[in-house]
């Protein structure tokens, strides 16, 4: 029989590895008839961060994936490809003659709200095909470009004609991009030469967990050593336990009168719901008089 496994393994993501690859290992490591899911994709050769849901926090994989991202990233300026990482097809070279005191300037002015235009070898899908298909046919699209935001982004190092950036980012934000519109900016050419992925949300590099180290884990009976717990992610809410006379409510999804709660309600705001015996139901937000289901967590 399948053990019951609810939460997210931080996965430290190594290269050569796509996201896929990455649930596949873990689903393999679990038990098969578990629910996996990532949170969000990585390139193959980028490396770091990768929260993995399991059982019944995959239905909160759209909230992991909307945080904040971490990056910290190479940038290689004099040399252009089709993937705008160093990994694809060079179409171009030239010789960099930027000043420190440019790129530092240049960079720092990235900071903010803005527009990006989605590189074509991505995961985005247009009329049902994804973009990094359509790029290996030899078609180029015309994409749309979309908001996003650099909340904050640094000079970690420069060596000689490589940069070392470390960026906070909005979801959706592409780094090779970024990293070709700064390259522009300068002046110049230039595609991603490294990428790691050391934050998203509360999931952190330092702690996080290799396949190797999550399949030994397994080996020695200890798998929920490398898993964050359901009730450990959503700690940052406030827990409602309602009576058992919401049961038929509960169970049913059905909104909830917020009369049943002993506790002074905040218009707007979200809560965990927990029944009777301490079972984790979803989260609700109050609406009124009512709390109203937003994610369901019970199965």
């Amino acid at each position: 029989m399948t053990k019951t496994i609810n939460g997210v393994i931080n996965i430290k993501k190594e290269k050569g590895y796509t996201s896929h690859d990455v649930v596949a290992c873990v689903r393999k490591i679990i038990g098969k008839k578990i629910k996996v899911g990532h949170t969000g994709t990585l390139d193959p050769e980028a490396t770091g961060v990768l929260p993995v849901c399991v059982g019944r926090c995959t239905k909160l994989s759209d909230r992991i994936m909307s945080n904040d991202k971490v990056y910290i990233g190479k940038l290689k300026l004099g040399i252009k490809t089709d993937t705008q990482d160093i990994w694809g097809k060079v179409l171009e070279t030239a010789d960099v003659d930027v000043l420190e005191k440019d790129i530092y300037e240049v960079v720092k002015s990235f900071k903010g709200i803005q527009q990006q235009l989605p590189p074509m070898y991505s995961a985005i899908k247009i009329n049902g095909k994804k973009l990094y298909e359509l790029a290996r046919e030899g078609k180029e699209i015309e994409r749309k470009k979309r908001k996003i935001e650099i909340k904050d982004i640094e000079v970690l190092n420069i060596e000689k004609d490589e940069i070392e950036i470390k960026v906070k980012c909005s979801k959706g934000t592409y780094i090779r991009s970024l990293f070709t519109d700064i390259s522009e900016k300068l002046g110049t050419i230039g595609t991603m030469s490294e990428l790691k992925r050391i934050k998203t949300g509360v999931y952190k590099i330092e702690n996080s967990i290799t396949l190797d180290e999550l399949k030994k884990l397994n080996e020695n009976n200890h798998i929920e050593d490398g898993i964050l717990s359901l009730e450990k992610i959503l700690e940052s809410y406030e827990f409602l336990k309602a009576p058992s006379k919401c049961n038929k409510y509960l169970y049913n999804g059905n909104k909830v009168s917020i009369n049943y709660f002993s506790e002074k309600l905040e218009n707007k705001r979200e809560y965990v719901i927990v029944d009777c015996n301490d079972i984790i139901m979803g989260i609700y937000i109050v609406i009124g008089e009512l709390l109203v289901p937003v994610i369901m967590l019970k199965n």
